[in-house]
């Protein structure tokens, strides 16, 4: 018994010592690769893997479309390059859990990811050291790089959701107040399906977008100010319960409060683009992926028309939805890191490896070589027939159309006690 005791304390050393081992050999990959051309970090995964199995994991399906592109532009370097292709994408938000159980697994397997969810990266990831950053030389040294707050963690694309109405029926929203006044019901995925739209109402606690709230409320008739009045000052006590700091927290809070009484929760954004874009849905509303526009179906009773994007009106206030992202690192244990590296700098420096993601509007890249142009994505022969999907870009959203962006950092910070909030509000409307 005491031998056996004995084997698995010394197994347990030893897996524990071959753990670190191999999160510093990672490291030290990234290291090196950071002050590589993508031309050097090709060269070394090929070198590396031909022959080998890569696998990863990610929230979008599209990284295995990117994969096999990858490794296309391998091959044009080197023809004799070879590799087996495995990209998952865990459902139910359990990609947590898996890149848990593999890099504490005897024979880890995962090379890298792209994941979303800032809040969860940050402490579940990060923190914790189970993902490591890479930042390509390339894409650092990349013309117009969009570097504020996609460094680190290094960001594939951000991604935009927007408040829309169906305009049947001469349906007005001109105000973001609009969307939570008495009458509606938005249409919107749960917060604890997709964490992403949580973190968005986590964000407008934050000084700088209960603001922009602040602004927009100031902007209503007097009679509609009225109608919020009470409430607001109402929340400034739930803003130092909650200790959530600025001036105008409680304005973030109130329509925070209102948007969780009164939104109608949906599956998948999908089915809500379907229902929006129809004729009876005149005068409904709702707050989805814009790139959802692109697939409707033109029909006697369904429309991208029927559709308005709120902040592509002149005299929209207030904000014009949110931003996040799909991140890219490598496993603290991945067994191919140099090819994890080649992979992530293909990705997010050239065009090729975008392609997948920026064939649609709606996704970002940082790097401006890496997109595409969808500013005319709503013209049919020469005629501007659907003006709804006419992309107005990166830097149009963040600034005029008042995205509010996922910051890591602050979710976390929050989540603590702003998701027990959230959940208590949904529970009892």
């Amino acid at each position: 018994m005491k031998k056996f005791v004995l084997a698995i304390m010394i197994f347990a050393v030893m897996f524990g010592i071959c753990s670190v081992a191999c999160a510093a050999s990672v490291a030290d990959v990234i290291k090196q690769a950071q002050g590589m051309s993508n031309e050097e970090l090709y060269r070394k995964a090929i070198e590396e893997s031909s022959g080998k199995k890569f696998v990863a994991i990610g929230n979008s399906s599209r990284g295995k479309t990117a994969l096999a592109s990858f490794v296309k532009m391998l091959q044009q370097i080197e023809p004799s390059y070879k590799l087996e292709e495995d990209w998952g994408q865990p459902k139910n938000n359990t990609i947590f859990e898996a890149l848990n159980a593999d890099v504490n697994s005897a024979n880890p397997v995962y090379a890298m990811t792209l994941i979303q969810d800032g809040n969860q990266i940050k402490s579940k990831m990060l923190d914790t050291g189970v993902l490591l950053n890479f930042v390509p030389k390339e894409w650092l040294e990349a013309p117009g790089l969009a570097r504020e707050n996609n460094e680190f963690p290094l960001a594939l694309q951000t991604l935009n959701k927007v408040f829309m109405f169906n305009n049947v029926g001469g349906a007005k929203f001109d105000n973001m107040w609009d969307f939570v006044a008495e009458d509606q019901k938005p249409l919107f995925m749960g917060v604890n399906s997709e964490l992403v739209g949580k973190n968005a109402l986590y964000m407008m606690t934050s000084d700088k977008y209960a603001t922009w709230i602040k602004e927009a409320y100031e902007k209503l008739s007097p009679e509609r100010q009225a109608e919020y009045a009470e409430l607001i000052e109402d929340m400034q006590n739930d803003a130092d319960e909650l200790g959530i700091k600025g001036e105008n927290a409680k304005y973030g809070l109130t329509w925070v409060y209102l948007w969780c009484e009164k939104y109608n929760q949906e599956t998948d954004d999908g089915p809500i683009c379907t229902t929006l874009v129809t004729k009876s849905a005149a005068g409904r509303s709702g707050l989805i992926v814009y790139s959802k526009l692109r697939s409707v179906e033109e029909t006697g009773e369904s429309s991208v028309n029927n559709i308005t994007v709120a902040a592509y009106q002149d005299n929209y206030e207030g904000i014009g939805g949110y931003a996040y992202k799909h991140y890219l690192m490598l496993t603290k244990t991945s067994p191919l890191p140099w090819t994890a590296c080649a992979f992530i700098a293909y990705m997010t420096t050239t065009h090729d490896g975008f392609a997948a993601w920026g064939k649609d509007m709606g996704g970002y890249a940082p790097v401006p070589a890496c997109m595409q142009d969808h500013s005319h994505d709503g013209y049919v022969d020469g005629e501007n027939k659907f003006p709804v999907k006419n992309d107005r870009g990166y830097d149009w959203w963040l600034n005029k159309g008042r995205l509010v962006v996922e910051d890591p950092t602050y979710c976390a910070s929050v989540s603590g006690v702003m998701s027990e909030w959230i959940d208590g509000i949904i529970a009892h409307k």
